[in-house]
């Protein structure tokens, strides 16, 4: 009678044991993506920050070229066709399909994720914590 009850718990044992290291590997996988997460909100934001400086530094530079008057004169005669007294000035006008021809423009290639992605990269995101963060 004994012989049957040990047989009876093993199961059991064994079923409570697969249960238990489902819980401890999920309570280890989800702090473990929430950390890869933060550290890719963290680079991503670095990223962001670095660009940023680039783009300040680039604007700073053009600011100090406007302030020339050669720059001013510049900018007067290309984008608002004036000139200095006794000039005269000429506008070239093409034909309005060659226009047309020359700004046609190939759209351009977005970074969107492709459609057929397999399932596993799904599931890698999930257990990586890609899926947190967004490159937007």
């Amino acid at each position: 009678m004994r012989e049957g009850q040990g047989r009876g718990r093993l199961p059991g044992l064994l079923a409570l044991a697969a249960a238990v290291a489902v819980v401890v590997t999920a309570a280890g996988i989800f702090p473990f993506r929430q950390i890869i997460a933060d550290r890719r909100s963290v680079t991503l934001a670095q990223e962001k920050l670095l660009a940023l400086r680039a783009e300040n530094a680039r604007l700073e530079a053009e600011v100090v070229v406007l302030q020339t008057d050669e720059e001013v004169e510049r900018l007067a005669r290309e984008q608002f066709g004036l000139v200095r007294p006794g000039e005269v000035a000429y506008v070239v006008v093409s034909p309005a399909g060659e226009e047309a021809a020359a700004t046609a423009a190939e759209p351009e290639a977005t970074l969107a994720a492709p459609e057929g992605r397999p399932w596993w990269w799904d599931v890698w995101d999930f257990l990586t914590g890609g899926d947190l963060v967004h490159d937007g």
